[in-house]
């Protein structure tokens, strides 16, 4: 039987964080992972370059039940405590749009740092790992509160830290432990979904954007007082892009996103302006779009005529699609796709300065098995790297 302060279940952002926090206060840690290879999710992020924080983080970032939860984590450790941690290793980065922040290399850098904290905290991390069960151990005193069940033999802790993650990109090992865990012990969640997700769309709409597919357009998305913008991109499926994606997070099945496509233009002034009367009205869009997205828009929703020919009302009800495209979804891509998931652990049952169960005592989430979700743009990994400290300062 192997002793442990603590055990925390998955070595991704928020379960590294977590142990090097840990550790660097004298707890004796442990860190598992059912991967046989760490830290996919971020090796893959960013595209490869990991956009691992933004400097412009808010609570007004995250979707939550509870939608102050996530403000005294986020207080405690800022956007600037990782960056300073990313400069200490002297990894190269730069900004993006949108105080998106990347590494100049790739995400392995980020991956490199955690592991090299780990050990200077004198964590171990152990992968493969499976955990089989966990079950809590009768209260004596200040013994063990846990007992796990693992292929690297039995376990026991005072502290179990859940950060397996959410259901978001099964390929690369995403399940429902924590959710199952969660409900073993009693711990409510909240309804799930996939989120930061491509948009799928019925047939008619689906064969307009196939013959798109591989455009990208700035546009405004809309839904109820929500809105983004950055570029849609068509797909042979439906929409997707950063504004697609943010706004995929609040859309609601059955509802419908409104979609201004050319939201820094009024379009009706350019479309009856004298210069433009004699014009092909694709002519007279296609400086404010791709000239294929302009001839196929033209195609499905108006007459390629010149506006002259058109008249006042044909021309206001064109402008007025354009700045008000309502498109109704038929789905989503699904977790395959969706970079995070939407829900799960109830924050009403967690304390928002540690991370621990109300209800549990010595039971900890974090990260995306949590009720906490971000906008796209490295949002989600600065909740991890928030969340994981607040947790690590309590284990």
């Amino acid at each position: 039987m192997q002793s442990w302060d603590v055990i925390i279940i998955g070595a991704g952002a928020a379960g590294l964080m977590c142990a090097i926090e840990a550790g660097k206060r004298g707890r004796k840690v442990l860190i598992l992972d059912h991967a046989s290879k760490l830290c996919e999710k971020i090796r893959i992020s960013g595209g490869g370059r990991c956009n691992f924080t933004n400097i412009h983080t808010t609570a007004a970032d995250f979707l939550s039940n509870n939608r102050h939860f996530a403000k005294s984590a986020l207080a405690r450790y800022t956007p600037r405590d990782f960056l300073d941690l990313v400069e200490k290793h002297g990894i190269k980065w730069h900004e993006k749009t949108l105080g998106q922040l990347f590494c100049d290399n790739s995400a392995q850098d980020i991956i490199d740092l955690l592991l090299a904290e780990c050990r200077s905290a004198s964590v171990t991390v152990k992968n493969p790992v499976t955990v089989k069960g966990v079950r809590p151990l009768p209260q004596q005193g200040s013994g063990a509160k846990f007992s796990l069940e693992s292929s690297d033999g039995p376990l026991t802790c005072n502290s179990l830290v859940i950060a397996t993650g959410g259901l978001s990109i099964p390929k690369i090992g995403a399940t429902d432990f924590g959710h199952r865990i969660a409900k073993q012990f009693g711990v409510p969640l909240t309804p799930l979904r996939p989120a930061l997700v491509p948009l799928t769309l019925n047939e008619a709409d689906k064969e307009f954007c196939k013959t798109l597919s591989g455009v990208s357009q700035n546009c405004i998305a809309s839904v109820k007082k929500q809105k983004f913008q950055e570029n849609l991109l068509f797909t042979h499926r439906g929409l997707s892009g950063p504004a697609i994606l943010q706004i995929s997070s609040y859309w609601e099945p059955g509802k419908s996103i409104s979609i201004n496509l050319l939201p820094d233009q009024d379009i009706e002034a350019d479309l009856v302006a004298t210069e433009n009367s004699k014009k092909a009205l694709t002519n007279v869009l296609a400086p404010f779009m791709s000239k294929r997205f302009a001839q196929e828009w033209v195609e499905r929703k108006a007459e390629n005529r010149t506006p002259a020919d058109l008249g006042s009302k044909k021309l206001h009800k064109i402008a007025e699609d354009i700045h008000n495209w309502i498109i109704t979804p038929a789905g989503d891509e699904g977790y395959a796709k969706a970079e995070v998931t939407l829900g799960g652990v109830d924050t009403k049952d967690l304390s928002s300065a540690t991370m621990e169960s109300k209800t549990k005592p010595g039971l900890f989430f974090i990260g995306e098995v949590m009720d906490v979700t971000g906008h796209l743009g490295g949002f989600n990994f600065q909740w991890a790297w928030a969340c994981g400290h607040a947790a690590g300062q309590a284990v």
